[in-house]
């Protein structure tokens, strides 16, 4: 099997086995084994054929070469309630009920005409830890040389993240419009098995071309394929346009294309820097989930921005500098927060308030959960910064990093963010590489240490939520 072959092959294997699951909010902390080794650090020189991830200009720094691998990623998550509830198991709301946080507030009674409701709906107390901690994640490579000036690449990777499994425990405390009564159902939204599984896979086509001696460009299209499921989400069927389109419709899909462009400057013989900008990609609408993401479904790709420099401390050592901001607040979905739904003149439901219950009801609003303005999970724009060092010693190369940034979530944001903690910060990496001819092979390993994010719930202000995470990733990466 020649190049070009074993190239499409393992484009189509990465394809069908992209489960990724990353760090930066929910993009990874680098791409390719070499930069991962070096808390993601790397735009301004390529190292191998998958750093059109990074930066297509790069290409240039890397010619005719081929590179596949993959990586075991485990993130570890929970989250803790303490406080509360508001409301005891069994007893039947009245209408005159205080309601939480302010007395005079009035229940619930179904035997009135459209009371305004204030049923809170609460966690169980106690910690409960998300499963499914361990995820195989492949990457692969391929660069060729077109003439002196111009190399072309393809390249597929992935990000993910918003990734929960709430199967072993949790319940909530919620009403039973059935029996009209406070009740504790099974499930961390009181429905059963709760999370959520996003699926993001980039199909990176890139050219760079040589302007100078000192000066390089490059430009990419991103074919970007999401994958996307929920379940246990069941009783906020009443605060969404569409309940049929909220929970537990298996994976959908939706797909897009956008584009990145790059350029590295040489500087001087030791500094060169780097810019790349990728651009925000326009999904297809999740039409499955039309009832849980704002704007009808819709779940696009945040842009990017990246620069950086790589100066070569001798001829044998490199540092590795890289400023990167991620754009959440381009999507509706992840960027809007949860309290639209608090509010009856964004998102009414047809008890003219918001009423968490185990049964749907019609809403109206642009707040509501799939409304224009629909709630979301409340992400903040992120800034990066990653360090990376690599030595030479004769055949082999030793890497060290680090990169750190202001996780994405508020803490008055924890509700949905139950499903979706990325909060780490830290990155602390290490890589190696051993190159013999023909024959290299690279490995690298990143732990980010734990974080938390503590805050009131929103829907019971007697609580106190608490969501966490921590990650390890080691990986290996070989050139064919």
């Amino acid at each position: 099997m020649n190049k070009t072959k074993l190239a499409i092959a393992l484009l189509l294997s990465g394809y069908a086995t992209a489960n990724v699951y990353a760090t930066n909010g929910y993009f990874a902390h680098g791409y390719g084994a070499k930069e991962k080794g070096m808390g993601g650090a790397g735009v301004a020189r390529g190292q191998n054929s998958i750093s059109s991830a990074n930066n297509p200009a790069g290409l240039l720094d890397i010619g005719d070469r081929m590179d596949a691998g993959f990586s075991l990623f485990s993130p570890v998550r929970s989250y803790t309630v303490e406080g509360g509830p508001f409301l005891p198991a069994g007893m039947t709301p009245v209408l005159g009920m205080a309601g939480p946080g302010s007395a005079g507030v009035p229940g619930c009674d179904f035997g009135n005409t459209a009371p305004t409701c204030a049923v809170p709906f609460s966690h169980a107390t106690g910690t409960v830890d998300s499963g499914q901690e361990w995820f195989l994640i492949p990457d692969f490579g391929y660069s060729s040389r077109i003439d002196d000036q111009m190399v072309w690449g393809i390249a597929a990777y992935g990000n993910g993240g918003m990734n929960s499994n709430y199967d072993n425990g949790g319940s909530a405390r919620l009403l039973d419009p059935g029996s009209n009564t406070i009740v504790d159902a099974p499930g961390a939204f009181g429905a059963g098995d709760a999370g959520v599984d996003l699926i993001q896979l980039f199909i990176n086509t890139s050219i760079a071309y040589e302007v100078s001696e000192t000066v390089g460009i490059g430009a990419s299209v991103i074919v970007a394929i999401q994958s996307f499921a929920a379940k246990g989400l069941a009783p906020f069927g009443n605060n969404t346009l569409d309940s049929t389109k909220l929970t537990n419709n298996g994976h959908d899909n939706s797909s897009g294309v956008g584009f990145k462009f790059g350029v590295n400057i040489d500087l001087s013989d030791e500094m060169t820097v780097g810019f790349s900008y990728q651009s925000k990609i326009d999904m297809s609408e999740f039409d499955e989930y039309a009832g849980l993401f704002a704007e009808g479904g819709d779940f696009d790709i945040p842009s990017t921005y990246t620069i950086g420099l790589a100066y070569s401390l001798t001829d044998d050592s490199t540092l590795y500098l890289d400023y990167q901001g991620i754009a959440y607040t381009d999507v509706a979905s992840i960027s809007n927060s949860i309290g639209t739904l608090l509010n009856p003149g964004t998102c009414t439901d047809s008890l003219n308030n918001t009423l968490i219950n185990m049964a749907p009801a019609p809403a109206t609003g642009s707040g509501c959960l799939g409304g224009s303005d629909g709630a979301g999970f409340g992400w903040d724009d992120v800034e990066v910064i990653k360090i990376g060092y690599e030595w030479t010693v004769g055949n082999d190369t030793f890497r060290v990093g680090y990169s750190t940034t202001d996780q994405p979530i508020a803490n008055s944001e924890l509700n949905f963010n139950i499903l979706a903690p990325g909060v780490v910060e830290d990155h602390f990496t290490a890589g190696y590489t051993s190159s013999d001819g023909d024959n290299e092979w690279t490995v690298f390993v990143m732990y980010a240490p734990e974080v938390e994010v503590t805050g009131s719930s929103n829907f019971d202000p007697s609580q106190v939520i608490t969501i966490r995470m921590n990650q390890f990733e080691v990986g290996f990466d070989y050139k064919f």
